[in-house]
């Protein structure tokens, strides 16, 4: 190539350079100038006063909701049949949509089709028969938690009993041997099968009830922090129950945690006196507003209804019954009416 062609050749090239990255940044001048003109300027902040009333509105709105209705009730008083002299439990366990909170189901595996399943009451000395039949697509069990069962009756399987697998059927049958509150759940894949649903209260109530406090109302709260959330008896709030009373009543509160985390009860308004542990009596009774409720443990409390209104009751924990959306999650109240 002669010395003239080769400086044609590199004019050229270096005016095409050039010429090419004017027009590309004039393009991405013109698309600055299109976006500056087309895309919609972000909101001015919300004043401290706009802010503090929207998050208000929420908190609210969840709070007015309350009881807010949602399909299926857990923990209902479960009749047994009885032949002779046997009371007998009918339990189906399979998969089912369970409403938490409203429009928020999720799958559950249930015992008689609701979260908590039925509530078992009988009284020490009674003989029971629990005729479990197995819907899940899985193996199950049952473990009768805190009574002193005969070993093959406990419920673990390959410890005391084969997994009763899908579409077969198992019967537990013992006496009951002492009072207190205590609870049924599942004992294979637990942390699944128990955290989705599978579990009960088994309250022990004595024939000789001459020892026993006088109580108004009797309720249990089952605690869990897998289905769905944080729940109370399977529901979270706004859907929860309030505990009900009139002023001057005395009520009983059987804790049952069912979860895997600590959940420490806290009530407002009034004490609580606590009378029992794991279905034991205290040595003496003592008295609290906050009660840690750990995995496992049950606990009975009493709490005389002197102050009427209505007030708050949750878990102590706070990530587990409030944010800026408002209370949810472990939160119910107790309505005392006054007289």
């Amino acid at each position: 190539m002669s010395d003239t062609s080769r400086r044609t050749f590199l004019r050229d090239g270096t005016t095409a350079m050039l010429t090419a990255g004017v027009l590309a940044a004039c393009r991405g001048k013109a698309a600055e100038a299109v976006a500056a003109v087309t895309t919609t300027p972000p909101p001015p902040p919300l004043s401290p006063t706009a802010a503090a009333d929207a998050m208000d509105a929420m908190c609210e709105k969840g709070v007015k909701a309350f009881p807010a209705k949602t399909e299926g009730k857990g923990n209902a008083l479960f009749t047994p049949r009885v032949e002779n002299g046997v009371k007998i439990f009918d339990i189906t366990a399979s998969k089912i949509q369970w409403e938490v909170t409203p429009g928020q189901k999720v799958e559950a595996f249930a015992y008689n089709g609701t979260v908590p399943g039925p509530q078992i009451r009988v009284r020490d000395g009674d003989r029971v028969r629990i005729n479990l039949k197995n819907e899940l697509d899985q193996s199950t069990a049952i473990h009768f938690h805190g009574l002193s069962v005969p070993n093959d009756q406990d419920g673990v399987p390959f410890i005391t009993q084969p997994p009763v697998k899908p579409g077969q059927s198992f019967t537990y049958e013992f006496t009951v041997p002492h009072a207190g509150s205590h609870m049924y759940h599942a004992h294979h894949n637990a942390t699944t099968q128990v955290m989705k649903g599978l579990l009960g209260a088994f309250i022990v109530e004595p024939k000789d009830a001459s020892n026993e406090p006088k109580v108004d109302l009797d309720y249990v709260m089952i605690l869990n922090d897998g289905l769905g959330g944080f729940t109370l008896n399977g529901k979270g709030f706004p859907a929860t129950e309030p505990l009900l009373a009139k002023q001057g009543q005395t009520i009983r509160i059987r804790y049952m945690n069912e979860g895997m985390m600590i959940h420490p009860m806290h009530l407002h308004g009034m004490p609580m006196t606590v009378i029992a542990k794991d279905g034991w009596a205290q040595p003496a009774p003592w008295k609290c507003d906050t009660l840690n409720v750990a995995p496992g443990e049950r606990w009975d409390a009493l709490v005389h209804c002197t102050n009427p209104g209505t007030w708050a009751f949750h878990c102590h924990i706070l990530p587990h019954a409030e944010s800026e959306q408002g209370m949810y999650g472990m939160v119910t109240a107790l309505i005392v009416k006054p007289v």
